[in-house]
C-alpha cells in the first residue's frame, strides 16, 4: 500500500508541474487579448447600465438637442470637471483592483493521507 502511496504522489507532482506549465502557456497567450477584451467588458458594463438606466440617455438626448452639439458638449466637459474636482476633495479616489487567483492546493501528498 504505502508503495502505492508513493506512486500517487509523484504522479500528483507531475501532473501539479504540469498544470503550472500550461498555466504559464496560457498566460502568455493570453496577454494579448486581454487589453480587446477589457474594453469588450468596459462595453459590456455600459450596455447594461444603459438597459438598466434609459432615462440617462432620454435625458442626455433631450439635453443635446435643446442645447445643440457645441453647448452640451461644453456642459458636459464641465460637469466631468466638476465631477472629478468634486470626487477628489472627498477622497474617493479608487485604486484599480488587483485581479484575485484562487490559492493552489500546496499540501504535500504525505500530509493529506489520515491515519
Amino acid at each position: 500500500m504505502n508503495k502505492n502511496l508513493a506512486r500517487l504522489a509523484a504522479r500528483r507532482n507531475r501532473l501539479v508541474d504540469r498544470a503550472a506549465v500550461q498555466r504559464a502557456a496560457l498566460a502568455h497567450n493570453i496577454a494579448p487579448w486581454r487589453m480587446p477584451l477589457a474594453l469588450a467588458d468596459q462595453g459590456i458594463s455600459a450596455w447594461q447600465f444603459i438597459k438598466r438606466h434609459p432615462k440617462w440617455m432620454i435625458g442626455g438626448s433631450v439635453l443635446f438637442a435643446a442645447l445643440g452639439p457645441g453647448r452640451a458638449a461644453n456642459w458636459v466637459g464641465r460637469g466631468l470637471l466638476a465631477w472629478r474636482m468634486l470626487d477628489t476633495l472627498l477622497g474617493n479616489t479608487r485604486q484599480p483592483e488587483k485581479p484575485t487567483v484562487a490559492p493552489r492546493n500546496t499540501r504535500a501528498a504525505g500530509n493529506s493521507a489520515t491515519g
